[in-house]
This record gives C-alpha cells, sequence and structure tokens, in this order.
C-alpha cells in the first residue's frame, strides 16, 4: 500500500460493472438470433464508449498523456496477439490466399493490422466470425489515440465538444464526402461514437451529473425522437444498419443512464450473479474477441451430438446455452492473455474476490501554497470517475491496489462500424456487432497519484 493513499481500500462502482456486464450479455445475443429490437432496448457500444472515455478522461487529468496512451495500448494489444496467433495461421492453412473476390484478399502488408489495428484486422472470407468484430479494437485503438486532443477540446469549449461529432455527421450526410475505406471507416466510427465518448469526459469531471434534469431529459428525448426519424426513413429500427439512429439514440441513452448512481448493495447479496458480472468485467476483451466464433460453433457442436433439430423454443434456448458454454471455454482457454497484458500472473479462472470495506480516511495537512480549489490527499479520491456521477456514498473514497492498472478491455457493441449501411431490406448479419466497449474499457479506478492508471 502506498503511503501516500493512507489506509484507502480498493472497491468497485459495482453499478459501472453491472452495465457493463449487461452490455456484453447484450451483444452475444444479438449476434446470436440478430433481434433487432435489442438494438433499440441497450445502444452497448454508446454505453461503453462513453466509460471509455469516463475513465480516459481520469487518467489524463493525473498523468502524461503519453503514459496513458502507451498503458491502454499495453492492455488492449496482446490478446489481440494471441488470437492472430491462432487465427492467420490457420486461414492460411484454409486457403485464405487462394481467395479473389473476399473483401480481405490476402495481403502481407495488411497483416499489419493484427499487431497494431489502425485499420481492420483482416481475413478470410471462410473465417468471417474471427475478423468481423475486431472493428471496435480498431475504432477504440483511435479514440485511445485521439483522446488527449479530445479531452483537451472538452476543457476548452465543453458541451460543444459533444456536439462536434454529430455536426460532422451531418457534414457527411450533406456533401456525401468519403476517404479511402480504410480512413472513411475510421471516420464513420468516430462520428458513430464519438459523441459518447467525449459525453464520458462529462461523466469524469462531474458536468453530466450537474447537468439538471429539465435540461438533459428534453435534449435526450429530442435525440431519441432524431433517432426514430432516420430508422423510420431507412425503413428499419435495427439501429445497427442506421449510424445516425445509433449516434442520437446512444448519446440519448447516455445522457440518462450515465447521471444515475442507483444503490448496489442488493447485487453482493446474490452471489452467482455478483460473480458472473465480476467474471465478465474481467475477461471482456477475451469475451469479445472469441464470442462470435464461439457463436458459430454452435450449430457444427449440435448437430454432432445430434440436437439440432429441436422445436423453435427448445432449440433458441439451447443455442443460447450452448452459445454461452462454448465462450466460457474460450475465455478459460485463453482469457490469461490479459493477466499477461496487465503484469499479473496468469490464471485460468479470473480473480474476482470481494472489494474489502473501505477504512476511514486519515486526514492529511493541506500545504499553505496550495490553492483553495485544489483537493489533495484523500480529498481528491473524490474528485474519481464514481464522484463525478453522483453524491459520494458512505463507503467513499475508493483504495488502489497498487502497481499498474487493472486490464482495460473492450466491451461490446454493435455492426461494423464505419460502414454505411446497405440496401433496405437486407437482412442483418449478425456477426457484424462486436462487443462493447468494450469495451477495451478501463474499469478499475485508482485514487489520484497512485497506479499507472484509472481503469
Amino acid at each position: 500500500m502506498s503511503p501516500r493513499t493512507g489506509n484507502l481500500v480498493a472497491v468497485r462502482n459495482r453499478y459501472l460493472d453491472l452495465l457493463r456486464a449487461a452490455a456484453i450479455v447484450r451483444v452475444i445475443v444479438y449476434h446470436l438470433f440478430g433481434w433487432p429490437w435489442l438494438s433499440v432496448l441497450l445502444p452497448a457500444m454508446g454505453i461503453m464508449f462513453a466509460l471509455a472515455g469516463s475513465l480516459t478522461a481520469a487518467s489524463l487529468t493525473k498523468r502524461d498523456a503519453a503514459r496513458v496512451v502507451s498503458s491502454r495500448l499495453r492492455r488492449l494489444l496482446p490478446p489481440l496477439w494471441l488470437l492472430g496467433v491462432i487465427a492467420v495461421p490457420v486461414m492460411l492453412v484454409a486457403g485464405w490466399t487462394a481467395e479473389s473476390d473476399g473483401e480481405h484478399p490476402f495481403s502481407v502488408a495488411r497483416l499489419a493490422f493484427w499487431i497494431l489495428p489502425l485499420g481492420d484486422p483482416p481475413g478470410s472470407d471462410q473465417a468471417a466470425d474471427v475478423w468481423e468484430p475486431l472493428w471496435y479494437l480498431r475504432a477504440y485503438l483511435w479514440f485511445v489515440l485521439l483522446s488527449p486532443a479530445l479531452f483537451a477540446l472538452w476543457k476548452r469549449i465543453g458541451w460543444a465538444a459533444v456536439a462536434l461529432p454529430l455536426v460532422v455527421m451531418a457534414g457527411l450526410d450533406v456533401t456525401g464526402f468519403e476517404l479511402p475505406e480504410t480512413a472513411d471507416a475510421a471516420l464513420w466510427d468516430f462520428v458513430a461514437y464519438g459523441a459518447c465518448w467525449i459525453a464520458g469526459f462529462a461523466h469524469q469531471d462531474g458536468r453530466l451529473r450537474a447537468l439538471r434534469p429539465w435540461v438533459s431529459f428534453p435534449v435526450a428525448l429530442a435525440m431519441a425522437a432524431g433517432a426514430a426519424y432516420f430508422a423510420y426513413d431507412y425503413g428499419t429500427y435495427d439501429l445497427n444498419d442506421v449510424p445516425e439512429s445509433q449516434a442520437l439514440w446512444s448519446l440519448a441513452f447516455v445522457l440518462v443512464v450515465l447521471r444515475w448512481q442507483p444503490p448496489m448493495g442488493w447485487l453482493a447479496r446474490i452471489r452467482p450473479l455478483d460473480h458472473a458480472v465480476s467474471v465478465l468485467n474481467a475477461r471482456a476483451v477475451t469475451v469479445y474477441l472469441w464470442h462470435n466464433t464461439a457463436i458459430a460453433a454452435v450449430w457444427p457442436v449440435l448437430a454432432f451430438v445430434a440436437l439440432d433439430d429441436l422445436g423453435d423454443r427448445a432449440g433458441a434456448a439451447t443455442d443460447l446455452v450452448v452459445a454461452f458454454a462454448l465462450t466460457l471455454g474460450a475465455m478459460v482457454a485463453f482469457g490469461w492473455a490479459e493477466d499477461v497484458a496487465a503484469g499479473r500472473r496468469p490464471r485460468l479462472w479470473p480473480e474476482t474476490k470481494p472489494s474489502a470495506a473501505p477504512a476511514p480516511p486519515e486526514p492529511e495537512p493541506v500545504p499553505a501554497t496550495t490553492a483553495p480549489d485544489q483537493p489533495t490527499g484523500a480529498a481528491m479520491a473524490r474528485f474519481s470517475a464514481a464522484a463525478a456521477m453522483t453524491r459520494a456514498p458512505a463507503n467513499w473514497p475508493p483504495i488502489p491496489r497498487g502497481g499498474e492498472e487493472e486490464a482495460a478491455a473492450p466491451g461490446p457493441g454493435f455492426p461494423v462500424a464505419g460502414r454505411r449501411p446497405g440496401p433496405v431490406g437486407e437482412a442483418p448479419d449478425r456477426r457484424t456487432e462486436p462487443l462493447d466497449a468494450a469495451g477495451p474499457v478501463d474499469w478499475f479506478r485508482s485514487p489520484p497519484e497512485h497506479g499507472d492508471e484509472a481503469r
């Protein structure tokens, strides 16, 4: 325990953990069944980008930008590399080099995106379930790289920075402007989810909580109406096919949900659910990377055990159970990469011990040279992401574990972002929406002056 943090004890914001876990489950179910109403029920990607933006802002307030960015990349890339080490050779053996009309014809140069995903990591058409969800890692990487500039812009112009991605989207719609494919995909990701990412800054510094309900709720309702208008114009209510609706509805949802901090004591009393939430948060990167491959394996597995011809309800329930089971198996087999990325001892099952209750903080003297609006010591911990959401609960502030931050992981999300929707009437592709946010998202907050960065 650091001497600068006194007797603080590590705690987690279980409301954010629950949101993230719900988003992960929602993405798996959407990819399995393709039910479009799920995109309205929970805009998982918007939530995950907002959480990631909030916790990235918390880090940027305490550490220099280069350290924050490098730490995020260090948590994100090793699990992706593990997937690439397995998937790329399999795709090559299966005939990827012979594909001439696929979405990603084989190119040695483009394999670099499996190392640093500035563009979508490529793959064969036969293995589309493996690589299609990886757009989220590419999007998250760009948001991390842009965060120092976006955070500086937020501090300078405030809420106008949140509106900026929506204004750019309107310009793209009006002008029809397009960039080369890789850059165009990144641009559309920015305009679709950038407002949520920057709204996360408002969540972190308390301005979202300070926004009066008579302002935030009407604004959210207006954006929801705009989302409905675009969805009606496109002829679908699957928001994953309508980037304008996705952007507006996701931001509306964030403005409402992240202002709320409900009591979460009930979760600890439901031990199986509490443990499941902890496991999903601890292994979100792995679940995201492998869940779509697990879904693709559901029907071959059921055919092998002669359970592929059940009735509608029994068949759907069986599909869901097998999908979760296969995803769990992938998590156990490959989740250790997240431990390696975070500098922890590799484990087959993540460490999910409950947080200890915080001891009363010891008072620390405030130097005479400290400005009255610059708190120090234990008081400064109250300016973390959770405190920005609501009044500090009785067991606040949190405590760091010391050392490096916990693994930042992506969370759940939506369709192949950055792509304009196809013609109305095309069947939705269940494979194109990744998980949220998760996303690589940082979900453990260490207090100021300690740890590598907020998680």
